[in-house]
């Protein structure tokens, strides 16, 4: 019996049973529908992460100095320093000093918001875009002149979105100038990208409760300068503090790095736990097979009778089991895709990895094969006069 033959065989006989057959291929189908979604919404996650540190840049490089004291510490001219000596892996670096403060326009007021004071290069190594205005400059840093520049979701809230540039804001009762408002991001909600404040680090050191300056942002010469970069770093800061914990340095592209291992780690559990689903369906298959032998025991003992070998009695079973397990593998990725594509409409990120649709699949088949294997293997052995005996 050719492959064909077994097959067209194998589509009658589910084709003839059609409840039977959509319960044995159910198990295959939560499976593989089950390994999509999962696989599908951690891809989304992933991506959008990943989106998220591509906008900080993935030349950045972010430096905590915890330090050892006074007598062992950097301040941001050292800083810039390790910069100008390293120009072929370093182009900027800016100090950061961030604290909580209370914003005020005229009447209206915004209470406990980050306020970050950096340098003029913050807006190079973020790559931060001006809609209205201008970003600080040098002497702006040096002077220590009281300007700042906003997101779109102050402008909104202090201003009802007309333009901020030129107006005024108190913060922590200190008049300020907004000289800038930053490009919108994200659609000027609170919390977002869009409800930033920045100012002179220089202020800000004078505003925050210690005047301390633990953290920089670096910015590499491109991505693969990162690791050197990194390096350069650590070798200047243990020259300082001679004890590597008295800082860190993390590269966004490391970081970048690491959120991919945690998630591919997470999809192949995610994926495993479904695939129970299918281990299950396989069986569910086994056993509809086995039934199935049973019902046709007498029509096993006239086709061998008439000449079919065992490998034809064999052959017929296993295509069948097959066939079960690739429509149900179908069904299942019909099924999957679906739901990957509604869970977007309740907010929820996914992206379809096709392929998790083609291991999911092939895994289906394999289960028919495998599971299909025993029942075919049981009946290719009947006895063709007791078959035929069998009432």
């Amino acid at each position: 019996m050719s492959i064909k033959q077994a097959a067209s065989l194998a589509l009658k006989s589910i084709m003839g049973n059609k409840l039977r057959s959509f319960l044995t291929m159910l198990g295959i189908i939560i499976g593989v529908a089950s390994v999509i979604i999962l696989v599908s919404i951690v891809n989304g996650l992933t991506s959008n992460v990943v989106s998220i540190f591509d906008e900080l840049g993935t030349n950045l490089i972010t430096v905590n100095v915890g330090g050892r004291g006074s007598n062992r510490s950097v301040d941001p001219a050292d800083m810039q320093k390790i910069v100008e000596e390293n120009s072929d892996c370093l182009m900027y670096v800016s100090p950061s000093v961030a604290f909580m403060g209370t914003v005020k326009s005229d009447s209206d007021s915004l209470d406990n918001k980050t306020v970050t004071g950096v340098s003029e290069d913050f807006e190079k190594i973020r790559v931060l875009k001006i809609e209205n205005g201008r970003f600080f400059t040098y002497m702006d840093v040096t002077n220590k002149n009281r300007v700042c520049v906003i997101g779109t979701y102050l402008q909104k809230e202090l201003f009802d979105g007309q333009s901020a540039v030129g107006e005024s804001i108190k913060i922590n009762g200190k008049k300020f100038e907004v000289i800038g408002v930053l490009e919108e991001k994200a659609s000027s909600e609170s919390g977002s990208a869009d409800d930033v404040i920045y100012l002179p680090y220089t202020i800000a050191q004078k505003m925050s409760w210690n005047g301390r300056v633990s953290m920089y942002y670096f910015s590499a010469t491109d991505t693969d300068h990162s690791e050197q970069a990194v390096s350069k770093i650590k070798t200047e800061l243990y020259k300082v503090f001679q004890n590597e914990n008295a800082y860190t340095v993390m590269a966004m592209s490391e970081m970048i790095d690491q959120i991919n291992e945690i998630t591919g780690m997470m999809s192949t559990a995610l994926a495993g736990i479904a695939g129970i689903s299918l281990l299950v369906g396989g069986i569910g298959i086994m056993n509809i097979m086995l039934v199935s032998v049973t019902e046709r025991t007498r029509e096993i003992g006239i086709r061998k009778s008439l000449g079919a070998t065992p490998w034809d009695i064999m052959s017929q079973f296993v295509v069948e089991a097959i066939t079960t397990g690739a429509l149900g593998g179908v069904l299942g990725i019909v099924l999957g895709v679906a739901a990957s594509f509604a869970v977007t409409l309740f907010g929820v990120a996914s992206k379809i990895s096709f392929t998790a649709i083609a291991i999911s699949f092939s895994f289906s088949v394999l289960i028919g094969i495998i599971f299909g294997y025993f029942p075919a293997k049981k009946a290719a052995r009947l006895n063709p006069i007791e078959a035929l005996r069998y009432d």
